[in-house]
């Protein structure tokens, strides 16, 4: 992994092919997360690994590399909401009658991608919020600074989001 990093501090192609594959998946995964599509997730994350090329240097190599990353890919994705929030729409999902039962059943018989294509059904707010809270671990307050919301915009945000994931599991699954 340090001739890796070393070869992309000095801008080796070769280096940054084989990072880029190394951490491909992992980048996916979170990048995923964010994204309405695919593809967005797939243009997210080759940002965020231009952003690691360029600041490479910054790096520290007595520290684990991963979480540097993650940090990069997170940002990325926040960066991208807000570049398309003058164009997002909250739309409010109708009221659900709830069905009882099987839930755990269910989530539990759910694959990784039926849950991601599941939460990019979201709006970006709701679900940008909601990675930041569920998936990184964000304070309501550290998300309402980063996002440049209020606090209560957040929690709403968050509770939205998951009454809306309810309300997908359950057409889609009950």
């Amino acid at each position: 992994m340090k001739k890796i990093i070393q070869g992309c501090r000095k801008r080796q192609r070769k280096s940054q092919k084989k990072l880029y594959k190394m951490f491909y998946a992992y980048g996916m995964s979170i990048t995923l997360r964010y994204a309405d599509s695919r593809e967005q997730a797939a243009e997210v994350l080759n940002d965020a690994f231009m952003k690691v090329f360029t600041n490479i240097e910054k790096y520290d190599p007595n520290r684990p590399f991963k979480p540097w990353l993650r940090q990069i890919i997170v940002n990325t994705a926040i960066n991208q909401y807000h570049k398309n929030q003058n164009k997002l729409q909250q739309t409010d999902l109708e009221s659900i009658n709830h069905k009882p039962a099987r839930k755990q059943e269910v989530l539990s018989g759910m694959s990784y991608d039926e849950i991601i294509e599941m939460v990019q059904q979201l709006t970006p707010a709701y679900r940008t919020v909601f990675n930041l809270y569920v998936i990184e671990g964000f304070k309501h307050k550290e998300i309402a600074d980063t996002l440049d919301i209020a606090v209560g915009t957040s929690k709403s945000n968050l509770a939205k989001a998951k009454k809306n994931l309810q309300s997908i599991v359950e057409k889609n699954f009950i």
